[in-house]
């Protein structure tokens, strides 16, 4: 199935999820005229990493924001793959990704399985134990929050899902800059491996202690980049078709061939 994925590269206005409101809804307002099928936002892009905020002002269950992105997909009859936000429960504060379909219905919470030490996550943000599959019209697949891309055995969990193979991974992102080539490199060795579209939106600009290296993506099954940005405020636009990815696995069939008689942790 044909799909044409908006991913949105936004600056993040440190702490203020008004602000950053009013550019998700003006992005999504735009990219529904270039007629997207999928829009896809970064990560933490309701506040940052302003951890003072989320302690102290941060709304319970992140309700504010999934009511709306609810009325944004539904409005518009999108799927927004909708970045991550803080998500304050009883059991922490979850660094949590949100999938809605274009009925404004809530497919998928995935919250961070692999905290970033070198941001402090660990310190203010409880880690997930749960996968990010999901199902949205164009099939199976799985999301994937930044320093997860590091740990290739989480994102080949997925594929070896006893009933259903992702053939889209979705990783959203605020990627410093200073590391934006290892970006790159993991995202399009994650892709080749595994053997599926990996769409890929990072953040752009800066807080008061790190800048980001925007360079969102996409990139198909065989490690092509189909398409990538700089380091602009900007929506990247990409069109492939998932149908591509069952002639792949079939002419280089690597799930076939694994010698799990071999591997050990």
């Amino acid at each position: 199935m044909k799909i044409k994925t908006a991913l949105v590269q936004m600056d993040v206005v440190f702490g203020d999820p008004g602000a950053n409101r009013r550019k998700v809804k003006q992005a999504v307002e735009d990219a529904v005229a270039e007629k997207a099928d999928v829009i896809v936002l970064p990560e933490m892009w309701t506040t940052g990493y302003d951890f003072d905020f989320i302690k102290e002002e941060l709304e319970d269950e992140a309700s504010d924001t999934i009511l709306f992105l609810q009325e944004l997909a539904r409005g518009h009859r999108v799927n927004l793959i909708a970045g991550s936000v803080a998500k304050k429960t009883e059991d922490g504060t979850f660094n949590t990704l949100l999938v809605f379909n274009r009925h404004g219905g809530l497919r998928k919470e995935y919250s961070k399985a692999h905290l970033f030490r070198l941001m402090n996550e660990e310190k203010h943000l409880t880690q997930g134990d749960e996968g990010g599959m999901f199902k949205l019209e164009h099939g199976y697949a799985a999301g994937f929050i930044c320093y997860d891309i590091r740990f290739p055995e989480w994102m080949r969990t997925h594929m070896l899902h006893p009933k259903f193979t992702p053939d889209v991974f979705y990783v959203v992102a605020e990627w410093p800059k200073a590391r934006i080539e290892q970006w790159r490199a993991l995202l399009i060795a994650r892709a080749i491996e595994n053997q599926v579209f990996v769409v890929a939106c990072n953040r752009t600009g800066s807080d008061p202690n790190n800048a980001f290296g925007g360079h969102s993506l996409v990139i198909s099954p065989l490690g092509e980049v189909l398409a990538e940005t700089g380091e602009e405020e900007t929506t990247l636009y990409a069109e492939f078709d998932t149908e591509d990815v069952q002639e792949i696995r079939e002419n280089i069939p690597v799930f076939q061939d694994r010698r799990t008689d071999l591997y050990r942790q």
